[in-house]
């Protein structure tokens, strides 16, 4: 019953840490450089619109790759333990 409170602990800090780092898209903005800045501010709102939905479109494959990895691991980490408990004597190899 210990262990259930910690995982559900644990899940409510993950995800009130989500929250605040949706909550703070302010440091985002930070990363912007001058150039791009003033191109984007000096073009219409058509542009600017289209410059904000590519960046929405260009970020799908890197976080759905790193996703799709996460995944593999995760169902994957116990594919390669061994037993404690060898039957074989001798190496390891």
């Amino acid at each position: 019953m210990h262990i259930e409170i910690q995982k559900r602990f644990r899940w409510i800090g993950l995800t009130l840490a989500g929250l605040v780092a949706l909550a703070l898209p302010s440091f985002a903005f930070a990363q912007g450089c001058a150039l791009c800045y003033t191109q984007a501010a000096n073009s219409g709102a058509r542009i600017i619109q289209a410059l904000r939905e590519g960046i929405v479109i260009l970020i799908i494959p890197p976080l759905s790759m790193c996703l799709g990895a996460m995944v593999l691991a995760y169902r994957r980490r116990n594919q390669f333990n061994r037993p404690h408990a060898h039957s074989e004597g001798g190496s390891d190899w």
